[in-house]
């Protein structure tokens, strides 16, 4: 513990009498210690993981590099646009689990059930997706490590990080998102060094993989069907594994309750979405087309064989071909480093999930208990528990469980953004009714309600077009299409029942509340250097501890 934080502890409290608990979420322990530096990372680290060093080159097969590449690009102003959305409404409004009591809020509350089911859902299945990532590129070296082992050392240490502190979380990502970025940017300098001769061989390949004279069918391959058809499903092939791959805006909102000074770090950190976008996505997937070719026999026997590990890497592969030789063992372990880092993120956004849904008394009460830290351990345990799947592995092909998670996770992803966008509607028109003005709010998102209408367009289209190959003649799965349809389903079930049950009530533009009293707080924290809010069940009053000014941009 530093000084500052010494300091803090010894701090004075004082008693806001005229703030009452029970209207501002008093149930929400949570401590705001994630500083800005944690949150610029954390939305690197939640975002990049094996799918875009590994199983990219699976969508580089499918469509070939300008599919491939342009898929990537069309997806990434979907991202931006549903980062538009959340930007605007979290900075004004940083509280816990925003978006999916936004939902409560602004919409109906049924609709706010749904979407944290949804969510934590996708954030839950995602630790075991990853855990069996960690096991296959673990296998890069050795597979003599029991499997069982290894879920068990991976479970225990995501425990371990996300049961004590919020700040030893925020720590452990600072640096394993700071070794994805050294990978992602080493890999960008590596494709440009080596296509222009850089290499043992000094073979100056250029944009050779995308000269149709040099590889037959380049730049845009012919998937399952021959011709336009072909080169059709190859784009949506690839544009399905975008839709799986980008992330970030909604990781960057879920630590908005735990934030110091949030309307000064978040807009930064949602700012920034767009030159991560840019470098790790866009650039990386060019990169990715330039460096092997999509017809490139190891490739493809890399994918059919399931190669473990970083050898099913289009850039390992690349590196075999260019004959360099340390390269591939260091990738591998950066990779591993990444895959552990996004399994992390997804704990802890699952558990904060579970937490927004306990204070919008969605889910049992005793899930909004907070440890002295401010860690809400109930919620950190049950999504540990859904990670048990990760044993599914153990009678299961891990290719094969890979892909049922992927499945899963893109339609409850697309599913989540739609609801995201639909929320700020609803918000947008809620604030031009009561007549207050966006540009009176902390940040304005530009494009609006543009960007939400194009953002909720094209996420509902993509979740019913994801498991569209299970339809093609012979091409019928019945764990695919459980898999990539279930949350499709499921959530009008939920809605209906939870809208039935307990009568709620859409909710009219001119009665929607905007968390006036959270609000305030959050104001007199930031105007006073207010640390934290401490419920006070006793007093019927809330403590608050103070702090000294805080650096942002040094810390």
């Amino acid at each position: 513990m530093d000084s500052k934080e010494k300091n803090t502890e010894k701090l004075q409290e004082i008693v806001l009498d005229d703030v009452d608990a029970s209207s501002i979420g008093s149930y929400d322990h949570t401590h705001r210690k994630l500083k800005n530096r944690h949150i610029q990372l954390m939305a690197i680290g939640g975002t990049i993981g094996t799918a875009l060093f590994v199983q990219i080159g699976s969508a580089l097969a499918s469509g070939g590099p300008a599919s491939l590449f342009i898929a990537f690009t069309i997806w990434s102003t979907f991202i931006l646009a549903i980062n538009n959305c959340l930007s605007e409404m979290v900075t004004w409004i940083p509280i816990s689990s925003p978006f999916v009591r936004f939902a409560d809020r602004f919409v109906d509350p049924a609709l706010g059930f749904c979407a944290g089911i949804n969510f934590f859902v996708f954030e839950a299945s995602l630790i075991p997706f990853e855990v069996t990532a960690f096991n296959v590129v673990l296998q890069f070296w050795t597979d003599k490590i029991p499997l069982i082992a290894v879920i068990f050392f991976v479970l225990l240490c995501y425990l371990a990080l996300n049961l004590w502190t919020v700040r030893y979380f925020g720590e452990s990502e600072f640096w394993f998102a700071s070794g994805k970025v050294v990978l992602a940017v080493g890999l960008i300098l590596f494709t440009f060094i080596t296509m222009v001769g850089g290499n043992p061989i000094h073979d100056a390949y250029g944009f050779r993989f995308w000269n149709p004279s040099k590889v037959e069918g380049a730049p845009f391959a012919e998937y399952i069907h021959t011709g336009s058809l072909g080169r059709f499903l190859g784009f949506l092939s690839c544009l399905i594994t975008a839709s799986f791959t980008i992330a970030g805006p909604d990781m960057v909102s879920m630590a908005a309750g735990e934030v110091q000074t949030p309307r000064h770090v978040l807009p930064r950190a949602f700012k920034s979405v767009f030159y991560r976008l840019t470098t790790f996505f866009v650039l990386g997937t060019l990169c990715v087309g330039i460096v092997v070719s999509y017809s490139d026999p190891n490739l493809l026997s890399a994918l059919s064989d399931a190669r473990p590990g970083a050898g099913s890497s289009p850039y390992v592969i690349a590196m075999e071909r260019l004959e360099i030789r340390v390269l591939p063992s260091i990738v591998n372990a950066l990779i591993l480093t990444s895959i552990f880092s996004a399994g992390n993120s997804y704990v802890y956004n699952a558990s904060r999930t579970l937490f927004g849904l306990a204070l919008n008394g969605k889910v049992p009460a005793f899930f909004r208990r907070c440890n002295r830290n401010g860690v809400p351990v109930y919620c950190v345990l049950a999504t540990l528990a859904v990670a048990l799947l990760s044993f599914l592995q153990v009678s299961n092909n891990s290719a094969v469980v890979l892909q049922w998670f992927v499945n899963l996770v893109t339609a409850s992803q697309l599913l989540n953004y739609a609801i995201i966008c639909f929320t700020y509607l609803r918000f947008y028109k809620a604030l031009k009714v009561q007549g207050i003005s966006r540009d009176s709010l902390p940040h304005k998102s530009f494009w609006q309600p543009f960007c939400a209408y194009y953002g909720f367009t094209g996420t509902i289209i993509m979740a019913f077009v994801g498991g569209y190959t299970v339809f093609l003649p012979g091409k019928w799965s019945l764990p695919s299409f459980f898999f990539s349809y279930t949350m499709i389903g499921i959530l009008p079930v939920l809605f209906v029942f939870w809208k039935i049950y307990h009568r709620t009530e859409w909710r009219r533009p001119e009665d929607i509340t905007f968390f006036e009293s959270e609000r305030l707080l959050i104001d007199r924290y930031e105007a006073e250097d207010i640390y934290r809010p401490i419920p006070d069940y006793t007093s019927g009053a809330i403590r608050i501890d103070f702090i000294g000014f805080i650096t942002h941009l040094r810390e």
